[in-house]
């Protein structure tokens, strides 16, 4: 039976840490890297239910895409939503690992993914992972389309790809679109960067009102689908690359992924 370490271990070659943001904070954020491990829940968000589902169905460890730890505490309070959640996390002995920006970066992670569902070839990353990595890894990515489509085509693709609970919209939207930028979850900052690559169309998530009206401006067509949308389809993705993984060493381990819905929905 291998321990939290043996499955950092093996999540470190899937999506490695050195490939997270300088900001971010991923790894093991709670528990014991000696502990067993028989059975992982993976989830995009830390939440009260998620943990609540873990101790009931005796998870082991729990990996989120979200850290539950992001910003220093000068408190752990049970009775706000971190501090329940690392008591209930500690009670029951789950531990718990953040694959954040890194998974974000990686081949097959939420991005690239996210490109390969929307049919893009020649997928680059928008934003390079720094340090010599490998040329396919970094924030964001960029491609083409097989043939330019109409742009109501491409929101078609699009709610196929992920089910977006709404897609915004700012700038002026195209006939057609070929080269096509993206970023799953909030990238709103990437847009620049996706305009002077060329992309006619840039998809993410948490959209900034500055940055839309300067899509307006610049002749970008941006769409925000949601923050949990762009993200979410990767999950299963993950999942099956963490049982290849376990798999090749022969553990008996389940991995299961959460069942959570967006918290935003239009009212």
């Amino acid at each position: 039976m291998p321990t939290v370490r043996d499955i950092l271990t093996i999540l470190q070659q899937i999506a490695p840490e050195n490939l997270a943001e300088e900001w971010d904070n991923i790894g093991l954020l709670v528990g014991d890297p000696h502990q067993r491990v028989r059975r992982v829940l993976l989830a995009l968000d830390p939440t009260a239910a998620l943990i609540d589902q873990a101790a009931a169905d005796q998870f082991d460890l729990v990996v989120t895409h979200h850290p539950v730890l992001f910003r220093p505490l000068k408190t752990i309070r049970t009775d706000t939503p971190i501090g329940r959640f690392i008591a209930v996390a500690t009670r029951h002995r789950i531990s718990v690992i953040a694959c954040h920006t890194n998974l974000d970066s990686i081949r097959n992670g939420v991005s690239d993914h996210l490109a390969q569902s929307l049919g893009l070839t020649g997928v680059r990353p928008l934003a390079p992972a720094r340090g010599g990595h490998e040329p396919d890894c970094g924030l964001g990515r960029i491609g083409v389309l097989p043939e330019p489509i109409a742009a109501a085509a491409l929101l078609d693709r699009l709610r196929q790809a992920c089910s977006p609970p709404w897609i915004l919209e700012a700038g002026s939207r195209p006939e057609q679109v070929a080269t096509v930028a993206v970023c799953g979850g909030s990238g709103s900052d990437l847009a620049e960067t996706a305009l002077l690559q060329g992309a006619e169309v840039f998809i993410t998530a948490e959209v900034k009102h500055a940055v839309a009206r300067w899509a307006e401006d610049a002749g970008l067509w941006l769409l925000d689908a949601g923050h949990f949308a762009t993200e979410q389809p990767v999950m299963p993705v993950f999942r099956n690359m963490l049982r290849q993984q376990i798999a090749a060493h022969s553990w008996d381990v389940a991995v299961e992924v959460a069942l959570q819905q967006a918290p935003l929905r239009l009212a």
